[in-house]
């Protein structure tokens, strides 16, 4: 009869440390749900990733065979002009300092 209780009290504790290490174990369903969220983060990551990749191929390709992408590209990052053209670059202006919106218009 002690001899049952005793194996009773031990099979009782050796379940309560398995559930223990299966749910905040090392190896536990806490950790499983941490390292999920974390290869979801680097899944999307790497999507994204190789969406900007194939742009950026593709930008690669138009810049090494056509000259209209290349002149357009020119152009608007280098603000060139053709000799015939004329180029205004007009600096950027705060709301208050637009005519006719007054300073408290401004604020929220």
């Amino acid at each position: 009869m002690i001899a049952r209780q005793v194996a009773l009290v031990v099979s009782l504790l050796l379940n309560v440390v398995l559930v223990y290490s299966l749910v905040w174990g090392e190896q536990g369903v806490l950790a499983y749900r941490g390292l999920k969220t974390f290869h979801d983060r680097l899944t999307s990551q790497i999507a994204e990733l190789d969406e900007k990749n194939i742009l950026l191929s593709q930008e690669i390709r138009l810049l090494q065979s056509d000259d209209k992408y290349v002149e357009k590209v020119v152009r608007n990052r280098l603000n060139y002009v053709r000799e015939t053209e004329i180029l205004y670059i007009f600096p950027e202006q705060k709301a208050h300092e637009r005519p006719g919106v007054a300073a408290d218009e401004t604020k929220d």
